[in-house]
């Protein structure tokens, strides 16, 4: 899966890149994630399945209450509704109409369901006999779910655990348009499907994300706590990535803007973080910086000769599968 980048100039070029992030000033300037404030039922639908992968469609309703800890939604659905200059220059999602929507050899279940402000989301939940974990996964920029059957594939089989990928707002079938609040909110609801359908609390959770889903998946787990995190080709801050690429135009991203670094000190659990030591998209620096801030236990995996876009290579993968064993073994005793 490649990051986009885009024929965009200045720094919207470096932003369009990386991840959807944003210089608007949301409800919520440092990227929080706000509670919803209504959510409807919609029916239930299904289609047929064919021999190699499921293509069950459900609609959630979500009907469990907002944590009274979080700020409250206070944009009308218009306002949602409505990206500002710069995050139409960011965001750069692929609707349904490219990609492959049935992938061979993985099974699968369309999803539907809506975020905090009612935005109807789209995902697919890849479960398995007896997973490991549940894993909740934040994707980069370019595509949608459709472009990341492989890597779903890989963790559903290779790893043993089940996975709900999901589309932000604008991206695939996913409706709206992508804000930065926004964004953050589509996790949230994301998170509290998966822990429905998996019969767990979300703190049971394995929060996962590539390079912009690193930010989203940061900001998840500073609010859920969820039981491992794992973090791959991601930043430290926007501001530190625009100040590498572009620093005469850094100004433009307001310090607050999903600062991966400040949100992940609230998080205490375990992490896996990877980087390409080549990453020209998000400098190794970055990575390493957000790794630094961490808390313990954590474990960094340096990938000798890896840029961003290249396959993750097999002793990433055996320290992902070790990750997952631990978790196991965590639940066992306790």
């Amino acid at each position: 899966m490649r990051e986009m980048t885009g024929p965009l100039m200045g720094i919207f070029a470096v932003i369009g890149m990386i991840s959807v992030t944003g210089c608007a000033r949301p409800e919520n300037v440092d990227g929080t994630i706000p509670t919803r404030e209504s959510e409807s039922s919609m029916p239930t639908k299904e289609t047929k399945k064919t021999d190699t992968s499921s293509s069950s469609i459900v609609e959630h309703p979500e009907t469990a209450e907002p944590s009274s800890t979080l700020p409250r939604v206070t944009s009308s659905p218009m306002k949602k509704n409505r990206p500002t200059l710069d995050e139409r220059f960011l965001f750069q999602p692929s609707d349904a109409s490219r990609g492959d929507y049935q992938p061979e050899n993985l099974q699968f279940e369309d999803v539907y369901f809506r975020a905090d402000d009612g935005t109807r989301l789209h995902g697919w939940y890849c479960a398995c006999e007896n997973p490991r974990a549940h894993v909740l996964f934040a994707h980069g920029n370019a595509g949608n779910v459709s472009f990341w059957s492989d890597r779903m594939r890989e963790l559903q089989q290779d790893h043993q655990v089940s996975v709900l990928i999901f589309d932000y707002r604008g991206y695939g079938k996913s409706e709206g348009r992508p804000t930065v609040v926004g964004v953050l909110q589509d996790a949230r609801a994301a998170a509290r499907l998966l822990a429905k359908k998996a019969g767990i609390e979300e703190s049971e959770l394995v929060v996962m994300g590539q390079s912009l889903g690193g930010a989203v998946a940061v900001h998840l787990a500073a609010e859920i706590a969820p039981q491992g995190l794992i973090l791959e080709s991601t930043f430290s801050s926007f501001r530190d990535v625009a100040d590498h690429h572009a620093k005469w135009a850094s100004w433009l991203v307001p310090k607050q803007k999903l600062n991966s670094v400040e949100q992940i000190g609230k998080y205490q659990g375990p992490l896996l973080q990877c980087h390409g030591d080549r990453d020209q998209v998000v400098p190794f620096a970055l990575g390493q910086r957000l790794f630094d801030a961490a808390n313990k236990p954590k474990i960094f995996v340096e990938m000798k000769g890896r840029d961003h876009n290249t396959p993750l290579p097999r002793s990433y993968r055996w320290k992902l599968d070790d990750f997952f064993q631990e978790i196991v073994a965590k639940q066992s005793a306790e």
